[in-house]
């Protein structure tokens, strides 16, 4: 059981680590092409936080409310 507040806070983080997550994703693509090291570490860290919100739809989906 998970209080109203608890599930708004944690859809708002869902939803901001999604949509960061694949803006540091594509820019991560964009800078691969001059700088092959940050590229790469943009893409990684990019993809692991729009997996992260992912996985937060599912708990959340599995969560009610009081």
């Amino acid at each position: 059981m998970a209080a109203p507040l608890t599930l708004q806070r944690m859809h708002k983080l869902i939803w901001v680590l999604i949509y960061g997550g694949l803006l540091a994703l594509v820019l991560g693509i964009a800078t691969a092409r001059t700088d092959d090291a940050l590229g790469w570490t943009l893409i990684v860290g990019g993809g692991v936080l729009a997996a992260v919100g992912v996985v937060l739809i599912l708990v959340r989906a599995r969560l009610k409310t009081d």
